[in-house]
């Protein structure tokens, strides 16, 4: 029999891999995004996809009992670092305000199986050691606060209700899909290899290296990065992990190794084969120098070895998605040109005829 999940924020760009690879593995998977920052597009064929807030709970609740659904997927949250320090209330209000949420509509409807994404940034500046799950809880940004809060009321809920959890410490997140049919869309680019192809393709004059003092090999802050596909198949583990009986937990997504700023720039410039510039500049508010995961644990409990642990397949095929989907926004202005033009010539011939008509 079908199993039907819920993943909200299903058109973003971890969801919407997360999705597919559901699919793949004969999951129902219906989609719930408010599109405020993910795309419709993004979500994949054979998907369903409601257009919701997951804020209101009474609709969340309907989508779940209208689909059968039996466990959830939460991605749906706010994700930029400098612009939570700026607005902080709105990072509390969607990430730890959704999350409450969503937790009333699986308390009212009975799902007792959640999967929930976290981030590296509640450990906040951890230092040069490979990071455990046990690691001390410090978060330096509104952000990485958030996202604790979060977890420790998904935690608290499976204790008083029985929502059973598995609680996902995202480090790095990159690439795209391995038939570059999906990447990363975002609005606002923050995210070093997407800045670093966006460079390379002429989109921005100039890659800014943020941070060059940092206690590390090279002064550039140092990061786990991991291969969306790899994440996403992390998403797929975790949820037959708790079909099979296991316990509420919380682990590491990474490969347990980092790359600095500098090299990361290094290998995109390699597997593009441009120099593109890049200008030396402050640190942002609230990086830490080095985020690098332990995955031991994950590595164990999910019995998983990554498939796509290498910098050049990742920045590799960012740079070819990021080269499509800056030909889908070029087409996109075009047709929205075109249609400016038409209207505003459709509108003239209206107010040139209605000239002639004789006053009564």
């Amino acid at each position: 029999m079908l199993k039907n999940i819920l993943i909200t924020g299903g058109a973003g760009y971890i969801g919407s891999h997360t999705a597919r690879a559901f699919l793949d593995k004969g999951y129902g998977v219906v989609v719930v995004d408010d599109l405020s920052s993910g795309y419709l597009e993004a979500v994949p064929e054979g998907a369903g996809f409601v257009r919701a807030n997951i804020h209101n709970v009474a609709e969340i609740i309907d989508i779940i009992r209208r689909n059968d659904i039996e466990g959830v997927i939460h991605f749906a949250a706010k994700i930029i670092v400098p612009e939570s320090i700026t607005q902080p209330l709105d990072y509390y209000s969607n990430n730890t305000g959704g999350v409450l949420s969503m937790l009333h509509a699986c308390k009212a409807t009975g799902i007792d199986k959640l999967v929930f994404s976290s981030t590296a940034a509640v450990y906040g500046d951890a230092g040069s050691d490979l990071i455990t799950e046990d690691f001390p809880i410090q978060p330096i940004n509104p952000y990485g606060c958030s996202k604790y809060f979060s977890e420790r009321i998904i935690r608290d809920c499976g204790l008083a209700y029985g929502i059973n959890s598995v609680i996902l410490r995202y480090f790095n997140v990159a690439g795209a899909a391995h038939d570059i049919t999906n990447g990363q869309r975002s609005k606002i680019s923050t995210h070093l290899i997407k800045l670093a192809s966006e460079a390379a393709l002429g989109i921005i004059p100039h890659l800014k290296m943020t941070g060059t003092d940092f206690k590390t090999r090279d002064g550039t802050g140092i990061r786990d990065y991991i291969h969306v596909e790899d994440l996403a198949d992390l998403h797929t583990l975790a949820f037959e992990y708790l079909e099979n009986g296991g316990a509420s937990d919380i682990f590491n997504c990474g490969y347990g190794h980092g790359y600095s700023v500098r090299e990361v720039i290094d290998t995109m410039k390699k597997v593009s084969g441009i120099d593109f510039p890049v200008i030396e500049s402050e640190r942002r508010p609230g990086d830490a120098a080095t985020l690098v995961a332990s995955n031991a644990k994950i590595k164990k409990s999910f019995n998983w070895t990554p498939k796509r642990n290498n910098l050049e397949l990742i920045c590799r095929s960012a740079f070819q998605w990021e080269s499509i989907w800056q030909e889908r926004l070029r087409e996109i202005k075009e047709r929205e040109l075109q249609l400016k033009k038409l209207r505003e010539k459709n509108a003239g011939e209206n107010i040139k005829e209605r000239s002639f008509q004789p006053s009564a």
